[in-house]
C-alpha cells in the first residue's frame, strides 16, 4: 500500500474511516524526515502491514491534525485504531515505528 499525503480537510475522515492508520507527521525543513520517507515508504509495502493505511502530514500546514496527534518534535508518528489515537511517539527510529503498528 502506498503511503498516502493528508490535510487538515481530509485527515479525520481518513483516521475514522479505516481501522488502522499509522501517521508520519514532517516538515520540508526537517532533514530526519526527509532521511525516514523511504524507510515508511518500504514499511507501507510490507506484508504484515498490509491491512494498515500509511499516511503523511505536514505538521506546519495542518495544525489540527498535529494538534489531534499531540506532535511535539518531528519527524513524529501516531497511531489511530478506529479513529481513536492509539499511541504517539516522536522517533527517527525505525524499530520504534514497526513496534507501534505491530501494536495496532
Amino acid at each position: 500500500m502506498a503511503v498516502e499525503l493528508k490535510t487538515d480537510q481530509d485527515f479525520k475522515t481518513a483516521i475514522s474511516e479505516n481501522d488502522k492508520v499509522v501517521v508520519k507527521f514532517f516538515a520540508d525543513w526537517c532533514g530526519s524526515c526527509r532521511l525516514f520517507a523511504p524507510k515508511f515508504r518500504r514499511l507501507s509495502e510490507d506484508e504484515r502491514f498490509g491491512d494498515v493505511l500509511f499516511l503523511d502530514v505536514n505538521a506546519e500546514q495542518s495544525p489540527e491534525a498535529r494538534k489531534l496527534a499531540g506532535v511535539t518534535n518531528l519527524p513524529f508518528f501516531a497511531t489511530f485504531k478506529n479513529g481513536e489515537l492509539l499511541k504517539s511517539v516522536p522517533t527517527s527510529k525505525e524499530e520504534s515505528v514497526v513496534e507501534m503498528i505491530s501494536e495496532l
